[in-house]
Parts: structure tokens; C-alpha cells; sequence
């Protein structure tokens, strides 16, 4: 599935965002151009606005929205669960980390047609960042996954006997790093997460066959099997915004948002103007 197809799955309304956005860009390269840059400009921000406002109207998004809501909240329920009672040795860092991966594949599998699979409010900063989504959507999606990553956790909560409770997996840093360690590893494990989710999911590369679930997945546990130890592997701020809701758990919590925030932003913008192939680059692999 390319990347089109994969973000922006009958989102009809996308391409009359998109050609919007071609005629102002023609505007704003037109070397005749007869209005100032700045009107093109207060142009485009107004096509925002009416992208936004269809967004919140539009039935697919709310879908979308729903779609979001489950996947997080199962993959969180999945993943924190696998640590619950563990003991930080050799063999529960790579349950945890398989878990994770899993169930980052899985539900992106099972909802990424409908909303694209973000799972992550992270990823869909970064789909806002590279104008793959609007600003509304962006904010519905984000807020369905802190809800439904604060409901896994309570459904775990529930389900956990009390003894091997503990924290339901909230991520804390090492007690031995700093608060700057774990943002930068947090910002870096991010970033891997959105750069193997956009480089997988391009629509220009023949090299792929609706691999993104897939190598996503194998991403996230490889950044697991790394920091785990660390900082508890977040890359993922809904991911630590629910256990740590349930069990009031907050120690150097802010990490876990900006951090993975500007790893996933610095990754979207790398890949659209680096890494990303034009048509023609992509008929040649």
C-alpha cells in the first residue's frame, strides 16, 4: 500500500486540498505575480481553516478518529500489560519489546485503512508537520489516543491483580541519567519510529509491498531492545500519557511529549525534502 493510499484512504476531500494548495503555490511562483506574497499566503492559511472545518464535518475523520481510539487503546492494554510484573531482567526487556512491536504491527494492520494508523501522537505531529493532514485532524487524533491510552490503561488496571500491579508500565527514567539523556533518547527513538513509518510508506518507491506495518513494528522493538532500560522505550507520548494518568505517576514526564514530539518532526521534515523520491526515482528502482 503506498503512502497515499495508506494516509490518506478515502479522504476525497484531500486532493481538493491539495489542488487548493498547487494554485497557490503557482501564485506564489508566478514571477508576474500581480498580489503580494503575503495575501497568497493569508490564502493558503484560509484553506487551512476550510480543510479543518471539513475535517470535523467529515464522516470518514470521525471514523478515523474511532479507528484511532481503538488501535492505541488495545496496543496499549498489549503492551503495558507485558510489563506488569516484571523484574527488569535480560528476558522481560525483550517481552516487552516484543509485545510492543507486535502490537504496533498488528494495529496498524487492523485500523490503518480507515485513519492511517497513527497510534501515536507523535506520528500524527509529524503527518501535521509535513502537510499530510490538517491542523483539526491532527488534534481529534491526538486526543482520541490520550483517551484511549488512559482507558487501556484502566482496563489493565482492572484486569492486574494488585500485588504485580505496580505501575502498569509507566515510563521513568534511569535513576543514573539525566532529564537532557532522556529527552535526546526519546527525540532519537522517534524519530526512528516516523522515519522507517514514512520511508516505508512512500508512494514513489517500487520497492515496497505494504511493508509499513510491518517494519514499524520491527522498528519499535528494535528501539525497545535498546532503552527499554533506559527510559522505559516511550517514543510514544500517549503511551505514557495512560499508565501514567491511572497511577499518578509523573516523574520527568514532559520528556515523554517533547521529546518524541521533536524527533518525530525533525524525521518528517528529513524524509519530505532528503530522502523522499520524485516519480521519476521511483520508476528507476
Amino acid at each position: 500500500m503506498n503512502s497515499q493510499q495508506w494516509e490518506l484512504s478515502k479522504d476525497d476531500y484531500q486532493l481538493t486540498e491539495q489542488l487548493k494548495q498547487a494554485r497557490v503555490k503557482k501564485l506564489l511562483d508566478d514571477p508576474e505575480l500581480t498580489t503580494s506574497r503575503w495575501e497568497c499566503v493569508v490564502q493558503l492559511i484560509a484553506q487551512r481553516m476550510t480543510s479543518s472545518r471539513e475535517d470535523v464535518r467529515s464522516p470518514h475523520v470521525w471514523r478515523g478518529v474511532a479507528a484511532e481510539f481503538l488501535g492505541t487503546g488495545l496496543m496499549v492494554l498489549v503492551g503495558c500489560g507485558a510489563c506488569v510484573g516484571g523484574k527488569g531482567q535480560a528476558e522481560s526487556v525483550v517481552q516487552i519489546s516484543l509485545a510492543f512491536g507486535i502490537a504496533v504491527s498488528i494495529t496498524m494492520w487492523t485500523v490503518g485503512h480507515v485513519s492511517g494508523g497513527h497510534i501515536n501522537p507523535a506520528v500524527s505531529f509529524a503527518m501535521l508537520v509535513s502537510r499530510r493532514i490538517s491542523l483539526a485532524k491532527a488534534a481529534m487524533y491526538v486526543l482520541a489516543q490520550c483517551l484511549a491510552a488512559t482507558t487501556g490503561a484502566g482496563v489493565l488496571y482492572g484486569l492486574t491483580p494488585g500485588p504485580i500491579r505496580g505501575t502498569l508500565g509507566a515510563t521513568v527514567p534511569h535513576a543514573d541519567i539525566t532529564a537532557a539523556q532522556s529527552f535526546t533518547i526519546e527525540a532519537i527513538l522517534a524519530f526512528v519510529w516516523v522515519l522507517t513509518l514514512f520511508a516505508t510508506s512512500d508512494a514513489n518507491r517500487a520497492d515496497l509491498s505494504r511493508g509499513a506495518p510491518l517494519a514499524t513494528g520491527l522498528s519499535v522493538t528494535m528501539c525497545h531492545l535498546y532503552a527499554v532500560r533506559l527510559t522505559g522505550a516511550s517514543m510514544n507520548p500517549a503511551r505514557s500519557f495512560g499508565p501514567a494518568i491511572v497511577t499518578n505517576t509523573w516523574t520527568d514526564h514532559w520528556v515523554y511529549w517533547f521529546g518524541p514530539l521533536l524527533g518525530s518532526a525533525l524525521a518528517a521534515i528529513l524524509y519530505e525534502n532528503t530522502l523522499a523520491l520524485n516519480p521519476q526515482e521511483g520508476d528507476l528502482l
